[in-house]
């Protein structure tokens, strides 16, 4: 039942073939990562600023509290963060309508087209390998990812797609 490509077609797969994936996936992500990192070093940001700015762009008024569960960092980390983007007025920052104890995250104007630079990058990338692969390993490669996620991730996954934002 092998193929072409080494047996990937079987249920069964070798631990060198798991390494491989491994690595593929250690690879790719630093490609992926690459063009946002480039624009993210000339205003001193890093990663964690990327995540941030993205998630709060996917769902605008999110709470700092959602943002913490999300990205699975902590409290200290984000507001480290979070204090950065506000300062530099690429977040806004305000009180919860329901529960003024609460903070709801909005991006800035500013915020917005930084957000637009490094997922334009990401979406080219992502573009032209989804291109590359064609639609069948597109759908197959999102099940894979689906698959590795933990049960609540997968949930606030599949929360965000629902919401179309």
């Amino acid at each position: 039942m092998a193929d072409s490509h080494g047996g990937e077609s079987l249920l069964y797969l070798t631990d060198e073939q798991l390494r491989q994936g491994i690595e593929a996936m250690y690879f790719a992500y630093r490609g992926f990562t690459a063009d946002p990192d480039r624009i993210l070093a000339t205003m001193a940001y890093g990663r964690a600023h990327h995540r941030a700015i993205h998630f709060i762009n996917r769902a605008p008024g999110t709470t700092v509290t959602n943002l913490l569960e999300i990205l699975g960092v902590t409290k200290q980390s984000l507001n480290r963060v979070l204090r950065t983007l506000i300062e530099d007025g690429l977040v806004e920052s305000r009180v919860g309508s329901a529960d003024r104890r609460e903070r709801n995250l909005y991006l800035t104007e500013a915020g917005e087209a930084l957000e637009n630079r490094l997922s334009d990058a990401q979406r080219t990338r992502m573009r032209a390998a989804y291109r590359d692969a064609g639609p069948e390993a597109v759908s197959g490669f999102r099940r894979v990812l689906e698959a590795m996620m933990d049960k609540e991730m997968k949930r606030r996954y599949a929360a965000l797609r629902e919401s179309g934002q």
